[in-house]
């Protein structure tokens, strides 16, 4: 997140595509009514620029899914942060070896009352990158599809992810209009 406004941007163009497009994940009957989706109001200070401190072994880790599924991913690094005075420790991950982006599920203490049950993600590309660091911005923690309509399956955070501390940034829960 460069601004507040390129944040605000986003998000309208986010919610654009779920009200409009035709691979949105708004059931069809829900579009019409569609309002836009909620958000917590951009917090800077959970917005990290920090190094990866990658795994020397990348183990495979099966992540259980919103329909009983399992996924395969490879535990690639851990960020370490803190968060209101508390020493936090998050892993990411990765598809498979060649996969360039990072992948990030996890659960927080808004998780079931101010945000989605299931918990949320965080993608970080090569492009989120300021040098060896990494930008590890909560602002852009979004919902899986999974979140809007039981037709997805998503992976699921596992317990290494499930925060101790409230992530009041990023998308909140979605309640159908």
């Amino acid at each position: 997140m460069s601004t507040v406004e390129d944040l605000a941007e986003q998000r309208t163009r986010k919610d654009e595509f779920f009200k409009n497009h035709p691979h949105s994940p708004i059931p069809y009957d829900q579009r019409e009514g569609f309002r836009g989706l909620s958000y917590y109001d951009p917090n800077p200070d959970l917005r990290f620029v920090i190094p990866l401190s990658e795994h020397a072994e990348k183990e495979e880790l099966l992540l259980e899914t919103s329909t009983e599924g399992v996924r395969q991913y490879l535990r690639w690094g851990e960020f370490r942060i803190e968060i209101d005075s508390e020493q936090v420790v998050i892993q990411a991950y990765r598809a498979d070896e060649h996969e360039l982006r990072l992948f990030i599920p996890f659960r927080d203490r808004t998780s079931g009352s101010e945000t989605y049950g299931g918990g949320r993600y965080l993608d970080l590309e090569e492009t989120d990158r300021e040098g060896e660091a990494w930008i590890l911005d909560f602002n852009l923690a979004y919902n899986p599809y999974c979140a809007y309509s039981e037709a997805y399956e998503c992976p699921l955070p596992p317990g290494e992810n499930w925060l101790q501390v409230p992530i009041e940034a990023g998308e909140k829960n979605y309640e159908p209009n």
